[in-house]
């Protein structure tokens, strides 16, 4: 069987890779933009930050009806995305609301891709 994910010899280019090596940010530093990414990496998360580039800021319980999922499980991805630093909420009286932060957008929109060229382009927020 031919392995096609690797190299048959040591083929290091040493001084291309330390510069490379050299250049990449502290672990700590990437850490919270691995987080943004695995909060984007559930289905219903995306589905959600797909909602909210659509139709800006949303209630819960439009969010929870556009997904199609119980108000508290919408409420438990909407606190994710925002633990994530994808959305904010804020209190409107009895409803609490959420968009998207810029970076949330950004992202969003990066991972759908094509997708949402198949629904539209979404609502500028």
């Amino acid at each position: 069987m031919e392995r096609d994910d690797s190299c048959d010899l040591l083929c290091l280019d040493l001084p291309h890779a330390e510069e490379i090596r050299g250049g990449l940010p502290e672990l700590a530093a990437v850490e919270p933009a691995a987080a943004a990414a695995r909060a984007l990496g559930d289905p219903t998360r995306l589905r959600i930050a797909a909602a909210l580039l659509s139709g800006g800021e949303l209630c819960v319980c439009d969010v929870s009806w556009v997904v199609g999922h119980a108000q508290n499980l919408a409420s438990h991805h909407l606190r994710q995305l925002r633990t994530a630093g994808l959305v904010t909420s804020r209190r409107d009286g009895k409803l609490v609301m959420y968009g998207l932060t810029e970076r949330g957008r950004v992202l969003a929109t990066a991972v759908l891709g094509d997708s949402l060229a198949a629904t539209g382009r979404p609502a500028e927020g």
